[in-house]
């Protein structure tokens, strides 16, 4: 089994900064690709940003030029730089996970707990 841990989210006023940060451990043959979803109340589960292993990100429109999401695979780990909050980017955070827990195992879907982030105007 995968398991995933996110830290970093918080209070923040709008036009200030916070960086999530989400570790996988367990068994992990490999992992494929790494991203940030997020939901607020009474909206469905939206991703905001992914990066595959071998570096290639993606952004929804609405955090591009203010998001910027990396990763460490020595560690497992993947960030996500959040710039300039909006009172919009309220939501709780989940990290994904793409991965293969053996060689031979096909890809999994693996989520962490959930972080909150609240911007306040």
């Amino acid at each position: 089994q995968v398991q995933l841990v996110e830290s970093g989210g918080g209070l923040v006023q709008a036009g200030g900064s916070l960086r999530l940060s989400c570790a996988a451990s367990g068994k992990i043959s490999r992992i494929l690709v790494m991203g940030w979803y997020r939901q607020a109340p009474g909206k469905q589960r939206e991703l905001v940003a992914a990066i595959t292993t071998d570096g290639v990100t993606n952004y929804e429109d609405p955090v591009k030029g203010r998001f910027t999401i990396s990763g460490d695979n020595a560690k497992n780990t993947v960030f996500l730089q959040m710039n300039s909050l909006t009172p919009e980017d309220t939501a709780v955070y989940y990290c994904n996970a793409v991965a293969k827990p053996t060689a031979l195992s096909l890809p999994n879907n693996y989520w962490g707990q959930g972080t909150q982030v609240t911007v306040s105007s």
